[in-house]
């Protein structure tokens, strides 16, 4: 008898279930009268509940499934075409290889001008597009366009004008050396939106959109404090030329003093 159920549970063509049936009505065949008897029922009923939690759960998980399948299609034909991605990527890719070469060396050309030591200097510093660098502009500006004259060469308002006018340059000269630095930054940042937008995944376009916004937003700043420095530089020019316009009158009006004493003396 154990041998021929040995050979039973051994024969592949018994499938898993079958097993599991052939074990229960084993173990009830060995259970007392009285236990079969008494439980007989309670597996039937287990195994008809089984059968149907089975059918149940899945004709549901069947419909999760055919759900699925039916969002996966519509984001891959309609909300986000693989077809339209790849070649949007594709395109992206290509650019970048035709236009990055070029741009790297529009960005490495020299255009320094100076020839003489000193100027030499104080240009090599203002296009350096290093902050690093204007602790180094005031010393070396000095050394180009020479200090204030003191008291004694020339009066208060020559020297006002000449002390007034250096501030506004050196002021600009700083204010370039800062936009150079910030402009090597969004060129940067530029660069890896283009990488990320190569390699994006579906649906992140609007992260890489904002981003691109938000550097948008920075660069239009940017400009506005550049704008406030060039005003900035046209006011001081026009305080410049009534400065001088009122030295003018006021040797007008001098000479007239002059001239009118002259006449009135006897």
């Amino acid at each position: 008898m154990k041998k021929r159920i040995s050979e039973m549970f051994n024969c592949s063509t018994f499938a898993s279930g079958k097993r599991l049936l052939v074990i229960a009505v084993i173990g009830l065949c060995l259970l007392p009268a009285t236990a079969r008897a008494a439980g007989i029922g309670d597996i039937l009923t287990l195994f008809q509940t089984i059968t149907t939690i089975q059918g149940a759960i899945g004709g549901a998980l069947s419909g999760i499934q055919t759900l699925n399948s039916t969002i996966n299609n519509f984001r891959q034909q309609i909300i986000w075409p693989v077809a339209a991605i790849n070649q949007a990527k594709a395109s992206v890719t290509s650019t970048i290889a035709q236009y990055s070469s070029l741009m790297s060396q529009i960005q490495t050309i020299k255009n320094n001008s100076a020839t003489l030591a000193n100027p030499s200097q104080l240009e090599s510093v203002f296009r350096s597009g290093q902050t690093g660098s204007i602790a180094q502009l005031p010393l070396i500006y000095t050394k180009v366009y020479a200090t204030v004259p003191p008291p004694s060469d020339a009066p208060p308002v020559h020297r006002n004008m000449i002390d007034m006018d250096d501030a506004l340059a050196m002021g600009s000269l700083k204010t370039t050396v800062l936009s150079d630095q910030t402009t090597q930054g969004m060129l940067a940042l530029a660069d890896q939106l283009e990488q990320q937008s190569a390699a994006a995944a579906p649906g992140s376009g609007p992260m890489l959109s904002v981003q691109a916004q938000v550097a948008d937003l920075e660069t239009q700043a940017y400009m506005a404090k550049m704008l406030a420095a060039e005003l900035r530089q046209e006011a001081a020019r026009l305080a410049h030329q009534n400065t001088l316009l009122k030295q003018s009158a006021a040797a007008t009006r001098n000479l007239q003093n002059q001239i009118q004493q002259v006449l009135s003396h006897p």
